[in-house]
This record gives C-alpha cells, sequence and structure tokens, in this order.
C-alpha cells in the first residue's frame, strides 16, 4: 500500500501542475512522472533545508551539471542502478529498511476511505445479518464484528478511489486525454493486481473464499478501466465484457459477506451467497464521474434507440432469477428479507406504489461530454439575486 500511496501522489501532483499552467495535457506522460517526481523531492522533508535552499541550491548548481559529470554519475551508479539509488526522503534509509519492509506488508487505511465505506456498511448488517441469524439491532452482534468488517470495506473503497483516479479524462479537453490517463495509468495498474490485498490477507483472511472475491475485485476494476475508456474513446465494447463486470461490480459485498461466515466459523452457504449476488445485480450507477454504469455501456454498444429495450430485458432475467430463488429460501428469511427491502425503498424516497418499488430506465444521455460540462457549469456558477 505504500508504492500505491506513492503513485495516488505522484497523481496529485501532476494535477496539480496541470492546474498551474506548468504543464499542459498533451505533456509526455513520462516527462510528467519526472517532474512529479522531482516536486515530490522538493518537498520532502530533508533535515535542516528548507524549499527555498533547495530552490537555491538547485538554481546555483544543476547549471553546472555538464555532460561528461552526469556520464561519468552513472558509471559509479551502474553497479546497484541510478534509479535504486534516488530517494525523495534523506532520512537514514539503512535504519529504515526493516521498518519500510513491514510497512509494505501491513494494511492501512485512511479516515476518508473509512467514512466512505460507512453506507455499504450499514446496509451490509442491515440486509445480509439476517443470513447469519443474527439481529442488527443488537449491539452486541454488530460490534463483536464491526472492527474487522469496517476496516476490510475501507481498504477495498481505498483501492476503489484509486482505480477511481484513472477514469477522469478532463471534461472538454481532447481525447489525448484519455491516451495519457492511459499511460500515466500504468503505473498505477502495475499495483493493481491481486497482490493489492496481500497485506491484507496477511492480516486477516485464510477462507480461500475471500481471497478468490479479492481476486473478482482485481478483475472488476481492470474491466471497469477497459470498458470506461473504451466509451469515452469511442472504441468498440465487448458485450460479454459489460455483463462479466455487471456481474463482478459488488464484490465488495461479496468479501463482507464469506469474511463474516469465517468470523463466526461457519461453512458458506453457496445458495444463500447465490441470492444475494441476484440480488445485487439488480443495483446500478450513475455517469458524472465516467464509472462503470451498464445503461451506458449499452448505448455504446446498441445506441441511444435500443439501450433501454436490452436493460428491460437484462432486468427482467434478473428479476425472475431472484424470484426463484426468493422462493427457495426459508420462509422466515424470505419474508424478512423482503422487509428489508421495503424499508430500503421508503428510505429510498418511494413512498407509493408497490412495496419493493418499480424499475423506472432513466433517459440515455447520447452526448456524455455536453452533460458533464453542462453539470460541471452549473454547479460553479453564482446566482445573480434581484433586488
Amino acid at each position: 500500500m505504500e508504492g500505491l500511496k506513492k503513485l495516488e501522489n505522484v497523481q496529485k501532483i501532476i494535477e496539480l501542475m496541470q492546474s498551474h499552467g506548468i504543464v499542459t495535457s498533451s505533456s509526455n506522460a513520462n516527462s510528467l512522472r519526472f517532474l512529479a517526481d522531482l516536486t515530490l523531492l522538493l518537498v520532502s522533508p530533508c533535515h535542516e533545508l528548507d524549499v527555498d535552499a533547495k530552490c537555491e541550491l538547485i538554481i546555483d548548481h544543476v547549471p553546472k551539471f555538464s555532460h561528461v559529470f552526469l556520464e561519468e554519475a552513472m558509471q559509479c551508479t551502474s553497479e546497484q542502478g541510478a534509479e535504486q539509488m534516488v530517494n525523495t526522503d534523506c532520512d537514514d534509509k539503512t535504519t529504515n529498511a526493516p521498518f519500510q519492509k513491514d510497512l509494505e506488508d501491513t494494511a492501512m487505511v485512511g479516515i476518508d476511505d473509512m467514512q466512505r465505506a460507512n453506507s455499504t456498511l450499514e446496509d451490509f448488517c442491515r440486509s445480509y445479518f439476517m443470513f447469519h441469524k443474527m439481529d442488527p439491532h443488537q449491539p452486541q452482534s454488530i460490534f463483536r464484528f464491526l472492527p474487522l468488517l469496517s476496516f476490510t470495506g475501507s481498504y477495498i473503497y481505498q483501492l476503489d478511489n484509486l482505480n477511481e483516479k484513472l477514469l477522469h479524462p478532463s471534461v472538454g479537453k481532447d481525447r489525448s486525454s484519455y491516451a495519457e490517463y492511459n499511460v500515466l495509468g500504468s503505473y498505477i495498474c502495475e499495483k493493481m493486481t491481486s497482490d493489492s490485498f496481500r497485506p491484507l490477507c496477511i492480516c486477516v483472511f485464510t477462507l480461500s473464499r475471500v481471497r478468490e472475491e479479492f481476486s473478482s475485485g482485481v478483475e472488476y476494476w481492470s474491466l471497469e478501466r477497459k470498458l470506461c475508456h473504451a466509451h469515452g474513446s469511442k472504441q468498440e465494447i465487448s458485450v460479454e465484457d459489460v455483463m462479466r463486470a455487471i456481474h463482478l461490480k459488488s464484490f465488495d459485498y461479496r468479501v463482507l459477506n464469506p469474511l463474516l461466515y469465517q468470523l463466526r466459523g461457519e461453512k458458506v452457504n453457496d445458495m444463500h451467497m447465490e441470492f444475494l449476488s441476484t440480488s445485487e445485480f439488480l443495483v446500478e450507477d450513475d455517469v458524472l464521474e465516467n464509472s462503470f454504469n451498464i445503461l451506458r455501456m449499452f448505448n455504446g454498444i446498441y445506441g441511444a434507440s435500443a439501450a433501454p429495450a436490452m436493460l428491460a430485458k437484462i432486468i427482467t432475467e434478473a428479476e425472475e432469477k431472484y424470484d426463484s430463488l426468493l422462493k427457495a429460501l426459508d420462509p422466515e428469511l424470505s419474508l424478512n428479507y423482503q422487509k428489508r427491502c421495503e424499508e430500503a425503498t421508503k428510505e429510498g424516497g418511494k413512498t407509493s406504489g408497490p412495496s419493493l418499488g418499480t424499475w423506472s430506465i432513466p433517459p440515455v444521455i447520447e452526448d456524455e461530454e455536453l452533460y458533464q460540462s453542462d453539470v460541471l457549469n452549473s454547479k460553479s456558477t453564482i446566482p445573480e439575486w434581484n433586488t
């Protein structure tokens, strides 16, 4: 995770340089990475040297670095490799090396990620605890397992947030911005593998089912990047990839659920997992942040006129499977889950009509760039008050 945090800082510095006009979106990705690393070096602590002192040193001495000098410097470091010798921290690494290795194997989360995970955890407790014969209204049921569930959910959101940073080509920029994000994103994508969860597995998990769901999460992030970038750059989209992604999308619930089985020392109930997975399938997302959304993907594949009908077909098939699995549940569990669905429907603002709500497919957004630009402009516009 330490390496992922460093790459996230690189991305923030590049965005900051662009906002200050230091670089442009058309700048070479390797040049952007070098300038970002140099900036991080300047702002990193180095004993008594402040930023002004560092800048003065660069201004005074870098012009004296001749080509001959740099060639000799490369030869001096050739045995270990110049790249490995570069540090952005002037502290003594000989004493910190063991601690650094420990950090790489330690799962850590930030407060923002914990806050983002809250809504998922609340819904998980209220919707999934009943499948474990646990009462979500009893504090002892919640707090017995909450620390580990919360930490795991937050860890997933931390990685998800990093993945989302690769889905933000600037509104109004030309299509080269997608290529820029793809090149820059390769640094992060190399880290977004099953090894991303290695520190968490070392600390927590023994159940193979949990590790399998981690792999599903990594696959989903990869598909999300592939589909959203292809959609944004008007490239061909695979229906198979879309359907695979929608089935993998709620993998965070499918991590927490077998984790709870593990914590309780119980065997995973595959029938319950299949039912809940089908229920998760019937949940969708929006378009403003360029995140994965089945309707916008169908729009790219079938066109605006046919996309809603194709989505309705998929929903109908999923609902038929959902109804079949619902009838196979224990009657009391089935009734409790339907009551929870009714609660969630009312909490979502639906106060009339069927108790479980109805599907309403929104209008297809044909020109997403125009839509995104209009929304962002409306948020930035200051209203004029008449006096």
